[in-house]
């Protein structure tokens, strides 16, 4: 998620609270959870494995007081329908429930009050339905052929909240019609002047320590769903650089990589790029360092983990 996506859902929220109405699905990031919940499972992923990855591609939300109720909302509810639900998931939207803190959001952002009594009544009846016991799960649906957005070695332009340009690369191209992914390492470009192919390829990569990482390299596998309907305004194509490395979709642990792999249909490098630069103004960098040469030149593999 961008740091633009992240604003215009507050400011919606704050500005138009009956804009998606008081019912659990009405938001957003109900939508695009659920939605990347069963287009994995629709491809014959187990519903475990699927939530891993739900969560750990969109940590952003969880870091948005007013949206990760939402997230768990829509997860519990994925689980509940295809019979798998989590004990410790539905612990937490209980909590959330019961404790008043999604109403207490809603109150802070101006809800009215006819508005709170219908999300209470709203909540409490999901809340009953997860907890009670589905006949079967959901069958999985056939699945809509897709086409990567990017080719390997594609060169993405951002602009920083400062005016100033960053950027990621394309490192690999899933070519499956089923998922069609691009594997994008965000740098450390940070320049006034919109980079070019060199700086590209003498960049250094982006390496996070905001947060709840721990010097996690920005390198993920992006689905293509939501780009052009949420970030085609934000990333620009400047060109190509060569990629001599291979990188493989089915090697989902990054084994034998420089880095762990993520898997997201919210394409948020600049979001990263912002909050780790932002991050470093109060703590250090990481200590560890990773150039762009290094994951797109064959030679020797330093290990850095």
């Amino acid at each position: 998620m961008s740091i633009e996506k992240k604003q215009i859902i507050i400011n919606k929220q704050k500005t138009d609270m009956g804009t998606w109405g008081t019912g659990i699905k009405d938001s957003d990031t109900f939508a695009d959870i659920y939605s990347e919940f069963f287009d994995l499972y629709n491809k014959g992923e187990q519903p475990d494995s699927i939530s891993k990855k739900v969560i750990d591609g969109n940590w952003e939300i969880l870091e948005i007081e007013d949206e990760k109720h939402n997230l768990w909302f829509a997860l519990s509810l994925a689980q509940w329908e295809t019979k798998s639900l989590d004990s410790k998931v539905l612990s937490k939207v209980e909590d959330i429930i019961s404790s008043g803190a999604d109403l207490k959001s809603w109150l802070d952002l101006g809800a009215s009050e006819q508005d709170i009594k219908k999300r209470k009544i709203a909540l409490e009846k999901f809340l009953e339905k997860i907890k009670s016991e589905k006949p079967k799960a959901k069958q999985r649906k056939k699945i809509k052929l897709k086409t990567p957005i990017f080719a390997t070695g594609s060169c993405l332009v951002f602009k920083l909240e400062t005016g100033n340009y960053g950027g990621a690369v394309v490192l690999s191209t899933d070519n499956n019609p089923e998922t069609s992914c691009n594997l994008v390492v965000t740098t450390r470009l940070n320049q006034y002047i919109k980079p070019t192919l060199k700086d590209f390829e003498n960049a250094e990569v982006l390496i996070c320590n905001f947060g709840q990482w721990q010097d996690k390299v920005d390198v993920t596998w992006y689905f293509p769903d939501f780009f052009y309907k949420r970030y085609a305004d934000v990333y620009e194509n400047i060109g190509k650089i060569a990629i001599d490395l291979e990188y493989d979709a089915k090697n989902y642990d990054g084994k034998d990589y420089l880095f762990k792999l993520t898997w997201s249909s919210g394409w948020s490098m600049n979001y990263a790029a912002e909050k780790q630069f932002e991050s470093e103004k109060a703590k250090p960098k990481p200590k560890i360092k990773l150039f762009m040469k290094q994951l797109t030149k064959k030679q020797k593999w330093w290990k850095i983990f």
